[in-house]
């Protein structure tokens, strides 16, 4: 693991950030001599998809305009 001062961190944070998640090796970032964080590259090197993340987790069994309840929608099994 890489080590780094905070000084030197706060000058290069965005190279850093980019290192990091190029070279998928984390880095200590230390004040005075202590570990003060650990900049760690995402999981997998991407972030979880948004869009269409919860297709498929209902189903819709009438009219969704005039529904009154709850009742009308139902989890899948």
């Amino acid at each position: 693991m890489k080590k780094m001062l905070v000084s030197e961190f706060k000058a290069k944070c965005i190279g850093v950030f980019k290192e990091v998640r190029r070279s998928r090796e984390p880095v200590l970032v230390t004040l005075r001599g202590e570990a003060l964080a650990v900049v760690e590259p995402p999981p997998n090197g991407r972030h979880p998809k948004r869009l269409g993340a919860m297709r498929g987790a209902m189903t819709i069994h009438c009219d969704i305009v005039r529904a009154g309840t709850t009742a009308d929608w139902e989890k899948p099994r």
